[in-house]
């Protein structure tokens, strides 16, 4: 197939390998099966149900523990008020295979990284750009992720589009992709970090902040609902949960440095915290003294910060690495200028 160019072989790649299964698993859960989706998927159609039934995505701490000891783990809900927006589809028109959350986790997905690419063509050359999507589209790492769970695929995207948009200086719409993608999961939360200083290394005070009110306000404009409705219960489910004081275990438990550590003595927990903490110190010390110069430059940046928290976070799992591989790609795609044309 490499007559076709890299470009409708990405495309392709993508469609076999990613979309192809997500639809078939889509329709054949639709039809009846029960074993067709990861419990992400079921956690995030409960929030968008609840959302419609109660105001809020979260089930608190007495609902969650009336339930049969087999269902508290769904019970949790560890992601963000605006995560039940892709779970709204189902609540509103029922079981069908296009309402599956993993359509619309693909659909979003999809769209950042067309137009992330669209962004990235006049700064580099072609087959740089599509690094970002063929981090995606190609590795499994990512297409069996967005096949049977996906949920931190938009998240991804609209990280890469964010960082896309403020290599175009173009801040502004920057701080609104990484807002959104923050109201979703905190994964965002290093990336606007990291853009923020970016941002005030160009001397762009007034950018700076534009994309500050996109990249923490709509973060919080997501998160009232739920803390007028119930603050407990966010508390519960986006704090304790994650932080391994819910009713159950967050099933996160990959065996890399941060759980290893945690799981090998009493005060395991404690240790890998402090050096959570210690790493993200060392990293935070560095983008002050140094800060990014470029997108490319905080897209490295935000590859390193999000490499040591997924290795040191004692509940983690491998999947998370295809945060940093494709934040890698996008500092790959941007780290020399487009040749000029002869």
């Amino acid at each position: 197939m490499l007559f076709l160019g890299r470009r409708p072989v990405t495309y392709l790649a993508f469609a076999a390998t990613a979309l192809l299964p997500l639809v078939v698993e889509a329709v054949q859960r639709a039809g009846g099966r029960t074993d067709r989706a990861q419990e992400e998927v079921l956690v995030v159609e409960q929030m968008g149900r609840r959302l419609v039934d109660t105001g809020t995505p979260y089930l608190g701490h007495d609902g969650i523990a009336a339930l049969p000891d087999a269902d508290r783990l769904l019970g949790y809900a560890p992601y963000q008020p605006g995560m039940a927006v892709f779970g709204l589809p189902r609540a509103a028109f029922g079981a069908a295979w296009w309402t599956d959350a993993r359509v619309w986790f693909a659909i979003v997905t999809a769209f950042c990284l067309l137009y992330c690419m669209s962004l990235l063509r006049p700064l580099a050359p072609d087959d740089r750009t599509l690094r970002p999507l063929q981090a995606v589209a190609a590795l499994p790492l990512a297409t069996l992720t967005l096949a049977t769970g996906g949920d931190d695929l938009p998240v991804l995207a609209l990280c890469l589009l964010a960082i896309a948009l403020a290599a175009r200086d173009r801040f502004g719409a920057a701080g609104i992709a990484i807002g959104a993608a923050g109201a979703l999961k905190l994964f965002a939360l290093p990336v606007a970090l990291v853009l923020l200083v970016l941002a005030i290394r160009r001397g762009r005070t007034a950018l700076a902040g534009r994309f500050a009110a996109g990249a923490f306000g709509l973060p919080i404009l997501a998160l009232i609902p739920a803390l007028v409705v119930d603050p407990d219960a966010y508390v519960e489910n986006a704090l304790r949960f994650p932080s391994g004081h819910g009713l159950v275990e967050s099933p996160a438990q990959s065996p890399l440095p941060g759980h290893l550590i945690a799981a090998a003595t009493a005060g395991g927990r404690s240790i890998a915290l402090a050096l959570l903490l210690l790493a993200g110190a060392a990293i935070a010390v560095r983008l002050l003294r140094r800060p990014p110069a470029d997108a490319g430059a905080a897209a490295a940046y935000v590859a390193a910060g999000l490499t040591a928290a997924i290795m040191l976070t004692p509940s983690t799992r491998f999947g998370y690495l295809l945060y940093p591989v494709a934040f890698l790609a996008l500092w790959w795609s941007l780290r020399l200028p487009r040749p000029d044309p002869v």
